[in-house]
C-alpha cells in the first residue's frame, strides 16, 4: 500500500511541481497582453467657453469615446482598435452622445475616428501595413494604455491633434478608491493644429492616473485650449475629465483583473511549487520507508532457525 501511495505522491508532485514552474514563468507572457475582445466606451463631462464670432461663450459639455478592437485583424501580438470620440454642447444634461454636423442645435463641437494597432505587451504603437489600412496615420508611442506594471518613469504618448508622442512624466504613485496607480501628466504649449481650414494653436495638460498592474488608464482630467495662430483668439478654452460613474466602473473592472493575474500569476505558481515539494518529500519518505521494510524482511531470521 505505501508503494503504491509513493508513487502517486511522487506523480502528483512532479506534476504540481511542473506545473507550478509553468505559470510562474510562462503563464504572465501569455496573460498579460492587451485582449482582444476590447469594447469599452468612456464618457467625460466639463465646461467649455466657445468662441461664437463675437465673444466666448461659457457651456457645460459632454464627450464620448468608443474604442473596439478588429479581430479579424488582430493576432496574437498585435491588436488593431478602431475609435471614434465625439464632443458636444450639453447644456441642460439631456444631450446625445453625439450629433451630426448639420444638428439644428448646433451642439456639436468636434467630433474624430481613427484606425490603430498596438503591440499586446509594450502597448506601443504598430505602423504594420500588415494590420492597417493604406490611409491610416502613422502613429508614436502609447495611444490608449500603459504597459502591464508600468515603470516609474516617463513615456512617449500619442496627441491626437498634434499626430506626436509627447512625454507623458511620471509624477509619483496615489492610491484611487482602493487601486494603486501611476499618475502621469502631458503638457504641450502651443502645439500646431489646424482649425477648419487654418493654422491653429494648441495647449493642453492633461492628467491621467493609470492601473500600477494592468496599465489601464482609470482616471483622466484634462484642460485644453485652442486658438487660431493669426489673431490669437481662442476659440475653444475646454476643462473635462472622465465621469464619476466612468471612474466607478474602470476602479471595479481594475480590482477584478487584478484579481485574477494575482490567481493566474501568484497564487496558483505558489500552490503548484510549494504542493509539489511537499508530494514529493512525501512520496520520498514512503518509498524509503518501504524499502526499509523490504530490507528488515529479507534479513529476518527464520523462529525455528
Amino acid at each position: 500500500m505505501r508503494k503504491v501511495l509513493s508513487i502517486i505522491l511522487l506523480f502528483l508532485g512532479s506534476f504540481l511541481l511542473v506545473g507550478g514552474l509553468i505559470a510562474r514563468f510562462w503563464v504572465p507572457g501569455q496573460v498579460e497582453k492587451t485582449p482582444l475582445n476590447v469594447n469599452s466606451v468612456t464618457r467625460l463631462s466639463g465646461d467649455a467657453q466657445l468662441f461664437d464670432g463675437t465673444a466666448l461663450q461659457a457651456t457645460p459639455v459632454k464627450a464620448t469615446s468608443v474604442t473596439h478592437s478588429d479581430t479579424s485583424k488582430s493576432d496574437g501580438s498585435v491588436v488593431v482598435m478602431q475609435s471614434s470620440s465625439c464632443l458636444v454642447k450639453d447644456p441642460d444634461g439631456t444631450a446625445p452622445d453625439c450629433v451630426s454636423a448639420d444638428d439644428p442645435d448646433k451642439r456639436l463641437v468636434s467630433a474624430g475616428t481613427d484606425v490603430f494597432a498596438t503591440d499586446r505587451v509594450t502597448a506601443l504603437a504598430v505602423n504594420d501595413s500588415k494590420y492597417l489600412p493604406a490611409d491610416a496615420k502613422k502613429h508614436e508611442g502609447l495611444i490608449n494604455k500603459f504597459p502591464f506594471h508600468p515603470e516609474k518613469a516617463d513615456y512617449k504618448f500619442w496627441d491626437g491633434l498634434t499626430s506626436r508622442a509627447v512625454p507623458a512624466t511620471f509624477q509619483g504613485e496615489e492610491d484611487l478608491d482602493g487601486v494603486s496607480t501611476h499618475k502621469y501628466v502631458v503638457r504641450i504649449v502651443d502645439g500646431d493644429i489646424t482649425i477648419g481650414e487654418d493654422a491653429g494653436k494648441y495647449s493642453t495638460e492633461k492628467t491621467m492616473w493609470v492601473d500600477s498592474v494592468t496599465g489601464s488608464i482609470l482616471k483622466q482630467t484634462e484642460h485644453q485650449t485652442r486658438s487660431m495662430a493669426a489673431s490669437g483668439q481662442t476659440v475653444l478654452d475646454l476643462t473635462f475629465g472622465f465621469t464619476p460613474e466612468t471612474v466607478a466602473k474602470n476602479v471595479e473592472d481594475a480590482k477584478a483583473n487584478a484579481s485574477k493575474l494575482t490567481l493566474l500569476t501568484s497564487t496558483v505558481p505558489l500552490v503548484g511549487l510549494v504542493g509539489g515539494v511537499l508530494a514529493l518529500f512525501g512520496g520520498f519518505v514512503l518509498r524509503q520507508s518501504e524499502a526499509r521494510t523490504g530490507d528488515a524482511s529479507r534479513h529476518r531470521v527464520p523462529a525455528n532457525a
